[in-house]
C-alpha cells in the first residue's frame, strides 16, 4: 500500500524557484525516497505542498488514503502524521531543551523519550539553550521534537546542507537509526549524491519543476535520462560512436568511473591529464582518442604518464 499519493499535481511560483507541473509519483509504506534536483527546480515547493504549508493550484496529494487539501483549507497548516524539517532548525530562544521537548511530547512516556534521545544523540542536551547548542545538534533537536509526535512520513528538506563532515555523519546514523527503530517512511531532499545513492530505496529526479526520472539509485546512477541528471550523481562521459565502436557498447548512454579499470598492461592506453587525491581513491582524467575520461584509482599517477585500461566489463 502506498502511503503517499501524489497526482497531477500543479502550483504556482511561490518559494523562488520553478512552479510545479503535473507531478505525479508515489511512495509505498516504510520506504526511503530521495529527491533531487539543482538549487530552484522546485524541491522545497514540492516538499512544502506535500507536508500542508505550500497550497498547490490542482491535482491531488493523498496521505493514507485521506485529501491533502492545503493551507488554505485549514486554520493550522500542516498535515497530522507528516512532519517536515526545514534546514534552517526553527527552534525557539530562551527555552531549556527539556522544556522543548516536553512541550512537543504528544506521545512518547518517559522511558520511550529517552530512548529517542539516546537514539538522536541529545540525552546530554537537556539543560542547554539553542544559543548554546552548535548546529547539528540545533538539527538533531528539532528532528526530535518532530519525532516527539509519532509521525507517519518524515520529510527531511536538505537536512546536511549547513553541516560540516563530522555533525553530517551523525545526523546520516541518527536518520537511518530512528526510521528503523519507529518505522517511518522518509522523504529526503539533497544536493550530494553520496547522501542519497547508499540511502535511498528510490530517487525521484527533478527539473524546472517537473519529475524528469525515477528509479532505484542504480538505475538512475547507471542509466541517467540526461546529461542533467547524470550530473547531479558524479563524474560521467557520453559515449560517443568512437567509444561504442572501440569497446562495442549497446545499451550505456554513459560511462561513470566505476566503469572503467586501469590495468598493468593492455592494448588500450590513455594519458593522464590529471590525479586528484581524494582521501581513498584519487581521481584520474584520461586522454583517449581526443575524449577525456573520468576513473577511480587507488594509484597515484604523473600528469603525461602513459597507462593502460578497459571497460570493467570487457576485462579478462
Amino acid at each position: 500500500m502506498n502511503l503517499l499519493e501524489v497526482k497531477n499535481l500543479n502550483s504556482d511560483d511561490l518559494l523562488g524557484g520553478f512552479a510545479l507541473t503535473d507531478i505525479s509519483f508515489s511512495i509505498p509504506a516504510f520506504k526511503k525516497v530521495a529527491l533531487i534536483g539543482q538549487t530552484g527546480s522546485g524541491k522545497s515547493t514540492l516538499l512544502k505542498t506535500i507536508a500542508g504549508f505550500v497550497q498547490h493550484k490542482s491535482g491531488s496529494i493523498y496521505f493514507n488514503e485521506q485529501k491533502i487539501e492545503g493551507p488554505n483549507y485549514q486554520l493550522i497548516p500542516g498535515v497530522k502524521g507528516i512532519a517536515y524539517l526545514s534546514q534552517h532548525f526553527e527552534l525557539r530562544h530562551h527555552y531549556r531543551m527539556e522544556e522543548l521537548f516536553a512541550y512537543a511530547n504528544e506521545h512518547f512516556t518517559k522511558e520511550e523519550a529517552k530512548h529517542l534521545f539516546e537514539l538522536c544523540k541529545v540525552d546530554h542536551l537537556g539543560q542547554r539553550k539553542s544559543t548554546e547548542l552548535s548546529g547539528g545538534e540545533k538539527q538533531r533537536v528539532a528532528l526530535v521534537r518532530l519525532l516527539l509526535t509519532k509521525p507517519q512520513l518524515l520529510i527531511l528538506d536538505e537536512p546536511y546542507s549547513n553541516l560540516d563532515l563530522l555533525h553530517k555523519n551523525i545526523l546520516k546514523q541518527v536518520i537511518e537509526a530512528v526510521t528503523k527503530a519507529y518505522n517511518i517512511t522518509c522523504l529526503l531532499c539533497s544536493h550530494d549524491a553520496g547522501d542519497v545513492l547508499p540511502w535511498a530505496d528510490e530517487i525521484v529526479v527533478m527539473e524546472q519543476g517537473q519529475i524528469i526520472q525515477t528509479g532505484t539509485a542504480n538505475e538512475v546512477y547507471t542509466n541517467p535520462e540526461n546529461d542533467y541528471v547524470a550530473g547531479l550523481l558524479g563524474d560521467y562521459v557520453n559515449v560517443t560512436t568512437l567509444l561504442k565502436t572501440i569497446f562495442k557498447i549497446e545499451n550505456l548512454n554513459y560511462l561513470r568511473p566505476n566503469n572503467f579499470a586501469i590495468l598493468p598492461n593492455g592494448k588500450i592506453t590513455g594519458i593522464v591529464k590529471s590525479c586528484l587525491y581524494y582521501g581513498n581513491y584519487y581521481r584520474v582524467e584520461v586522454e583517449f582518442e581526443g575524449e577525456l575520461l573520468v576513473m577511480n584509482s587507488i594509484v597515484v599517477y604523473e600528469n603525461g604518464e602513459k597507462i593502460y585500461f578497459n571497460l570493467i566489463e570487457t576485462c579478462k
